[in-house]
């Protein structure tokens, strides 16, 4: 299922104008391994997740991990393709993955809500 997006509530910026959101465990941990890139403006919701692998990875990504709530636990940004493993964020409950410096104009705070609808 495309079509959700994902913003920053407190500045309003957009993170993603299309989330892909895997629904089985193969999928989410296939996520976005062997694809060319990642268009900008789109991205993957990885739940239920608190760890990731850049393995068989092609390009960098922006990486931002979120509690059951929705709300910032860590930014991860560029990182490298098969850079290794996150693999296990403290209270995370799951992933958006997307396009390197997605967030890099975004201030991206551990606590702030992330809409996703």
């Amino acid at each position: 299922m495309n079509g959700r997006r994902a913003v920053h509530e407190r500045s309003g910026k957009v993170l993603a104008e299309s989330l892909e959101m895997p629904r089985t465990m193969f999928g989410r941990g296939v996520g976005l391994m062997f694809r060319r890139s990642l268009e900008p403006g789109r991205g993957m919701w990885i739940n239920p997740c608190s760890g990731i692998h850049m393995m068989f990875m092609n390009f960098p990504i922006d990486a931002v991990f979120l509690d059951s709530r929705e709300r910032v636990k860590k930014v991860y940004r560029r990182l490298p393709a098969w850079y290794g493993v996150v693999w296990w964020e403290i209270g995370a409950h799951s992933v958006l993955e997307l396009p390197a410096s997605s967030t890099a104009d975004i201030p991206l705070e551990r606590g702030d809500q992330i809409l996703i609808g």
